[in-house]
C-alpha cells in the first residue's frame, strides 16, 4: 500500500504570500502530494504558493470575506482508506475537542487550528492534529509549526517547527 505524504498549517494570517513564505512552503512541502490549510489564511491568494499539488483549505475567524465566501466551515477529505476531517476551530480553547468531536461523523483525524498550539494525539479512535501556526505568532516569540500526515497502512503525524 503506496503511503500518502500531506502537508498541514494552519494561522499563516498572510494577505498574500511573500518570497519567505513561498521558499518555506517549497522545503517543507516539497514531498507531499496534498496540502491542509486549517484556516485564518486571510486571503486566498496565499494558496498560490501550494500551486501543482492538491489543496484543500477551510476558512477561519481571521479570513477576510472574499474567502468567507468561497471556501467552507469544514471539509471532509477522503485519503485512501481514512477520513479527515478539516476545520479552523471555535469557541473555547479548552473544551476545543469535544468541540470538534460534534463537528463530524466518524472521521480518523480531526485537523484543526485557531489556537496556535501544536496537538498531535489520539482521542479513542480519532487522531487529533492542530499543526500551530505556520508564522510563529504563537505565545512568547515561538517558533513556527508545521505537520506533516502519513496515510498508508496506518495513520501517523508529526509536528515540526519553522527554521527561524
Amino acid at each position: 500500500m503506496e503511503t500518502i505524504r500531506i502537508g498541514v498549517l494552519s494561522d499563516t494570517h498572510l494577505y498574500r504570500p511573500d518570497d519567505i513564505f513561498r521558499a518555506q512552503a517549497a522545503e517543507y512541502f516539497s514531498d507531499v502530494s496534498i496540502i491542509l490549510h486549517a484556516g485564518d489564511l486571510v486571503e486566498l491568494n496565499v494558496l498560490n504558493a501550494f500551486a501543482g499539488k492538491e489543496v484543500h483549505a477551510v476558512r477561519g475567524n481571521m479570513c477576510h470575506s472574499s474567502v468567507i465566501n468561497v471556501l467552507p466551515k469544514k471539509k471532509i477529505i477522503n485519503v485512501g482508506r481514512f477520513t479527515i476531517g478539516l476545520i479552523h476551530g471555535s469557541g473555547y480553547f479548552y473544551d476545543i475537542e469535544n468541540q470538534l468531536l460534534n463537528e463530524f461523523d466518524s472521521v480518523d483525524c480531526i485537523v484543526y487550528g485557531h489556537t496556535h498550539n501544536p496537538v498531535n494525539h489520539w482521542s479513542g479512535p480519532v487522531l487529533f492534529l492542530n499543526p500551530g501556526t505556520f508564522q510563529g505568532t504563537g505565545r512568547h516569540g515561538a517558533a513556527g509549526t508545521f505537520a506533516i500526515i502519513e496515510a498508508g497502512k496506518e495513520l501517523h503525524a508529526t509536528i515540526h517547527e519553522v527554521a527561524t
